[in-house]
């Protein structure tokens, strides 16, 4: 069974100093693991400025966005 098939997975991540979880398919994570390292920065780091521009949005959906749009812009 591929990756996909096995639906989204839940990770832990601090942020802010505080713990939350986030399930994202692992799509997701492993392509926001490329965009942190392309921007030489944490994945703790990278999650934490995506929460602070999202504004209202759910910070799943916000990371997915974010994603799209680095994969658009070429930066993964």
């Amino acid at each position: 069974m591929s990756d996909a098939q096995h639906g989204p997975i839940k990770r832990s991540i601090t942020i802010a100093g505080h713990r939350t979880s986030l399930s994202l398919e692992p799509e997701f994570w492993a392509a926001l693991g490329r965009l942190a390292n392309t921007r030489k920065v944490s994945l703790a780091r990278l999650v934490t400025t995506i929460d602070e521009e999202r504004g209202r949005t759910n910070l799943s959906s916000a990371l997915r966005v974010s994603v799209l749009h680095a994969t658009k812009a070429g930066e993964i």
